[in-house]
């Protein structure tokens, strides 16, 4: 099945597309760029070097979040309107799950860190199991301080991953490992059977935003 693969859940972008197991093109940068700006271009240009056309793509794999809200609804909703218009199914892949599975480590616990502010971070746990990545801990939003004596009290080896964790390593209590997403990786986690609804789906942001916030309080 020919998938194209998007990644905009936090700075680093990644577009792909695959076919079945073969990466037939993939561009990841993590450079801080504008991916409104960015996106559709890069979209385009995977597909050119795919040596396909837009009409050949058979489903869309989008990551999901948690992350950066305006990233989330740039990938979100490119990933929307190609699915719509172009008739296929749409796929959605917690974007932490996805930055864990670019680490092929069995030995540890595998803990993919988005900074969140504020002393807090979007985290879950994962492990590997044969060649897919497995939540043991589902993705939330937590205090640093919290995430760090959940870890503690597993007495098992663990690695904190992701461009954010280096940048928190002072605040995270264990070894960091430097990666960024790579959207090719999305392929191996999805359902085929379970497309999500185009019209409905939204990403998984895992708190609300600031404007959110404010509006509530305003109610008061």
């Amino acid at each position: 099945m020919i998938l194209l693969n998007i990644d905009t859940a936090n700075q680093p972008l990644s577009v792909s597309v695959t076919d079945g197991i073969e990466v037939l093109a993939e561009f990841n940068s993590a450079r801080k760029i504008n991916h409104s700006i960015m996106l559709i271009p890069k979209i385009e240009m995977v597909i050119e070097h795919a040596g396909i056309g837009m009409k050949d793509l058979e489903g869309i794999v989008v990551s999901a979040g948690p992350g950066s809200y305006t990233g989330l609804r740039i990938g979100v909703t490119a990933a929307k309107t190609l699915a719509y218009t172009l008739n296929i199914p749409l796929y959605s892949v917690s974007s932490l799950k996805a930055l864990a599975a670019t680490v092929r480590m069995h030995e540890f616990l595998l803990v993919p860190v988005i900074d969140a502010r504020r002393n807090a971070v979007y985290s879950g746990i994962y492990r590997f199991k044969g060649i897919s990545v497995e939540p043991v801990e589902e993705d939330r939003y937590m205090m640093i301080e919290e995430l760090n004596e959940y870890l503690k009290n597993q007495h098992m080896p663990y690695l904190f991953i992701g461009m954010d964790a280096v940048r928190l390593q002072d605040e995270l209590q264990g070894p960091v490992f430097y990666c960024i997403p790579r959207s090719a990786e999305m392929r191996r986690m999805i359902d085929l059977d379970k497309p999500e609804d185009v019209h409905s789906f939204e990403p998984m942001y895992l708190r609300m935003t600031e404007a959110e916030r404010n509006w509530l309080n305003n109610q008061v």
